[in-house]
């Protein structure tokens, strides 16, 4: 009950990720991410409030070439992302829209997650520091926004997941670079788990690099945007003040600092049945609940997401993201995925039909074939 309850609640923000055209896959809405100059300083804010400023690949068409421009500009000294609303920076990708237009062969399937991936690429080599303000859900496509950036601000409505193994699909935009340097086997866990983190749990798990309360949020900004030299030391120390003002918000202990080393020793596994196989041997009833989270997550998926992460530990980011793109493509031609957001999203009825139904049934042939590599005018060029 408790499963089904928590898969409920993730529908609810899966629900908002969706296209709201009749899947017009090639709709731009003009304001759906505006970009501005302050002085010298560029903006960017994700403008799509009534659906958690999910993000499409109109929104990425815009926000890669303005980055570049940025870059290329040497009047540009630093740049701030950050979302419309009070409820989300970025509740992920428009993953709906995507598996509708995987369904009828549309080039969405393709586009989408290569250009986002480029764009997460960007990111993380970005030569001006890049500031996520990340106040509320950010999840998937939203991580891939923010992770990568110098800063990563985050508020006591910061609510952070890769909730991907639940659809079907695993922790993409570079999940497999960021993950394991989270240190132990944290990323493991929040990857095969999909485990929420919220507020000053998300900087200390290591995904936000400064915590600042919400309501002081707009003045930092307006503290960047004033300062007269952005370089990566001045915007640190205004950072560092806003966040030693943050004292409303109560410091307590990282939530999962009671379960670290069970983490670290129970998702120390080089497979998921070795996982599964020490939670049933721990038997606590800490382990007993991963054990029935783990229960209904796809199990391809969870596959693919321990290789991904496991394999990923010493790669580049740009390397990273050509097998996550790999991986991409092959859940778009598989059935999981699709299973995992009719289940979701369309349906609603929290029951997915995965197919394969259980790790053993999931073999090493088919995990090969996920990241085998694609044809050369399909993979992924950095």
């Amino acid at each position: 009950m408790l499963i089904r309850r928590s898969l409920q609640r993730l529908s609810v923000v899966f629900q908002h990720v969706k296209m709201t055209t009749a899947y017009n896959f090639s709709t731009s809405t003009p304001d759906d991410v505006v970009l501005e100059m302050v002085d010298t300083k560029g903006v960017i804010t994700l403008n799509r409030p009534k659906v958690l400023n999910s993000l499409n690949l109109s929104m990425i068409r815009k926000i890669y070439p303005k980055l570049t421009a940025w870059e290329n500009d040497p009047h540009t000294t630093m740049v701030i992302i950050k979302g419309a609303g009070d409820k989300a920076f970025c509740a992920g990708g428009d993953i709906r829209a995507v598996t509708e237009a995987g369904k009828v062969g549309d080039r969405l399937s393709q586009d989408f997650f290569k250009e986002e991936y480029m764009l997460n690429n960007k990111i993380g080599t970005y030569e001006i520091p890049y500031v996520a303000l990340i106040d509320g859900i950010t999840m998937g496509g939203g991580v891939g926004l923010s992770v990568h950036g110098m800063f990563r601000v985050a508020t006591e409505r910061t609510l952070f997941a890769m909730p991907e193994t639940a659809i079907g699909l695993f922790p993409d935009v570079g999940g497999g670079y960021f993950l394991p340097r989270l240190g132990g086997k944290l990323g493991v866990y929040l990857a095969l788990s999909g485990f929420r983190l919220k507020g000053r749990d998300v900087l200390k798990a290591g995904v936000a690099t400064h915590f600042v309360q919400s309501d002081k949020i707009q003045d930092l900004e307006k503290s960047l945007l004033a300062l007269e030299n952005a370089r990566p030391q001045d915007i640190g120390e205004v950072l560092a003040q806003y966040q030693a003002l943050s004292t409303d918000i109560p410091d307590t202990d990282f939530i999962l600092e009671p379960h670290l080393e069970e983490i670290n020793r129970l998702f120390n596994g080089n497979t998921v049945e070795e996982i599964v196989e020490n939670l049933k041997t721990d038997g606590s009833e800490w382990a007993t609940k991963q054990l029935n989270t783990l229960s209904k997550m796809s199990p391809t998926s969870m596959k693919i997401t321990l290789r991904q992460i496991l394999e990923a530990e010493t790669m580049t980011l740009q390397d990273v993201l050509v097998m996550e793109y790999r991986l991409s493509q092959r859940c778009v031609e598989d059935h999981d995925f699709y299973e995992g957001v009719r289940a979701l999203l369309v349906d609603k009825d929290q029951s997915p039909k995965w197919n394969p139904s259980t790790l053993e049934k999931v073999t090493p042939q088919k995990v090969d074939w996920y990241f085998s590599p694609l044809s050369a005018e399909r993979e992924l060029k950095l």
